[in-house]
């Protein structure tokens, strides 16, 4: 149910954003929900439109015909949902196009890669230079990501080991998952912790051992209006302060350089490909590391000292990891 509901949303979003017009009710349904009834496609499209504008993807809706007021169609303009000069804080930039950044994710790819098969293969006109606009790139390289990623779409409960910040040992905690969020270059789950009742955020990196599923499938709801951004940034720790330079390569680094305390474009870089600019954010911690790893070899940290060391000690790891 979670793939399919994934590779649902993913339909979806290539097939609205790669074509330059609208796009009827009626092609959607008869391409992505052929086999629904009337009233269960009605309730699905609704769904899935909420919930891509839920994670920041614009989608418009107008007039098939300029000239006539006929059935309204959809789509969603690569240049909305790209616009760099979008007032953001620098964790709502990086949430924007979640459903697109999180392809890179192994689990997530496959079903990319379906959905543009499916769409090639009904004669679907596609224009996929328009998917280059998922940026930045993000990783999600914790082992309990996929888990608690599928857990939300299916509304299925987690049970998991977490060890708090500080803490020797861990503990044993449930919960009702309402999302997955990015958020000062950390992954959180946000949802309802059933032994206390309470909303309650956990950072992915400090789930220990395997998490895993218990319960059925749409055994609880969301409460209507939950914002898991906005209830993230109310209970995750605030990020740590600092301030950072950083070598962007020119064309990339979007979310960096809108949350940027200055933009100085030109600078020598690490190597000639391509040109550099050097990008001052208000973030230095090691959380930035994780953000910054993200964008591979187009960006190099030049201070503070502590997060090129950081960075460097991670990559280190990688590197042994795969030796």
């Amino acid at each position: 149910m979670a793939v399919q509901k994934s590779e649902r949303l993913l339909n979806l979003l290539i097939m609205l954003l790669v074509q330059r017009h609208y796009v009827s009710k009626d092609r959607i349904r008869a391409i992505l929900y052929p086999d629904s009834s009337s009233e269960a496609f009605e309730k699905m499209f609704e769904r899935d439109k909420e919930e891509l504008r839920s994670l920041g993807v614009p989608i418009e809706v107008g007039n098939m015909d300029a000239y006539f007021d006929d059935e309204p169609g959809y789509r969603i303009r690569p240049d909305e949902f790209a616009l760099p000069d979008i007032s953001l804080t620098a964790d709502e930039a990086q949430v924007i196009g979640l459903a697109t950044r999180v392809w890179e994710h192994a689990r997530l790819a496959e079903a990319t890669t379906e959905a543009v098969r499916k769409l090639t293969a009904l004669g679907v006109p596609l224009d996929v230079s328009a998917l280059d606009i998922a940026q930045p790139r993000l990783s999600a390289d914790e082992p309990s990501f996929d888990v608690f990623w599928e857990a939300t779409q299916e509304r299925t409960p987690v049970e998991f080991q977490y060890r708090r910040a500080g803490a020797t040992t861990t503990s044993t905690r449930h919960l009702q998952p309402w999302g997955v969020v990015r958020y000062s270059g950390r992954w959180y789950v946000v949802g309802l912790d059933t032994d206390r009742g309470e909303e309650r955020v956990f950072r992915l990196s400090r789930v220990q051992g395997e998490a895993r599923k218990v319960g059925q499938p749409g055994s609880y709801d969301v409460p209507p209006g939950t914002d898991v951004r906005a209830t993230t940034l109310r209970l995750a720790p605030s990020p740590p302060t600092g301030r950072a330079v950083v070598l962007v390569r020119a064309g990339a680094g979007l979310a960096l350089r809108r949350d940027a305390e200055s933009v100085e474009p030109g600078v020598p870089g690490p190597d000639e490909l391509t040109a550099w600019d050097r990008v001052v954010i208000n973030r230095g911690g090691p959380g930035a590391a994780d953000e910054l790893l993200g964008y591979g070899a187009d960006v190099y940290v030049e201070e503070p000292a502590s997060l090129r060391q950081h960075v460097v000690e991670r990559l280190s790891q990688v590197m042994e990891g795969a030796s």
